[in-house]
């Protein structure tokens, strides 16, 4: 089992960049906690913050780099987990081509931007993830039982496409909220970070 202050930093480096709110999120945790070892972080010169928000440091990237191969280790050396994740990057595939059949679509030949006023073409696409979310469902509840915290994951994507299908399709790629590609993507950054592998060439 990890510690938090480990925990959180790797939150902050999967966000990228956010608030303890937000990474707390990402890790199912108490977001007071969060800011505290943030804070410790940033004292440390792993983490820089300002106005409430945080980001990882070049010595904070270095520091999780040598830590995660032992903190792992079980993790990296499962077959399980390899399978699982092999399976994920299936599905990840899906989920890319997904994304982008729905920021564009097709018309005369090339594709053009979506403007979102085809409604049929828009519920196809929500039908594919419909799809697409259950098999990864099937695949994130395989990893949640090697590593329990992901689960939060699966709380995340389930409550992003139930509102996707309740019409707020904001959340199938929204940048500004909570959507399916926001979570699916962090999702995929902590597993790199947690197996040591490197993103698939797109």
């Amino acid at each position: 089992m990890t510690d938090l202050d480990l925990l959180a930093l790797h939150g902050l480096a999967v966000k990228k960049a956010g608030t303890p709110e937000s990474v707390a999120d990402v890790l199912g945790a108490e977001p007071a906690a969060v800011a505290s070892a943030l804070e410790a972080h940033v004292a440390a010169g792993r983490a820089v913050g300002a106005k409430g928000k945080f980001m990882v440091a070049a010595a904070g990237r270095s520091w999780l780099d040598d830590r995660y191969p032992e903190v792992f280790a079980q993790l990296r050396s499962d077959e399980a987990a390899t399978a699982a994740y092999d399976r994920f990057e299936r599905v990840n595939r899906e989920l890319l081509a997904l994304f982008t059949d729905w920021q564009t679509m097709p018309a005369g030949g090339e594709r053009v931007p979506n403007d979102h006023t085809d409604a049929d073409y828009d519920r196809s696409v929500i039908d594919r993830l419909g799809d697409l979310h259950e098999r990864a469902d099937k695949v994130l509840s395989r990893l949640a039982a090697l590593e329990g915290r992901l689960s939060r994951y699966t709380e995340r994507l389930d409550d992003a496409y139930d509102k996707a299908l309740a019409g707020e399709t904001d959340y199938v790629s929204g940048v500004r909220v909570d959507s399916y590609h926001t979570v699916w993507f962090e999702l995929h950054e902590d597993l790199l970070r947690m197996l040591g592998r490197t993103r698939e060439e797109q």
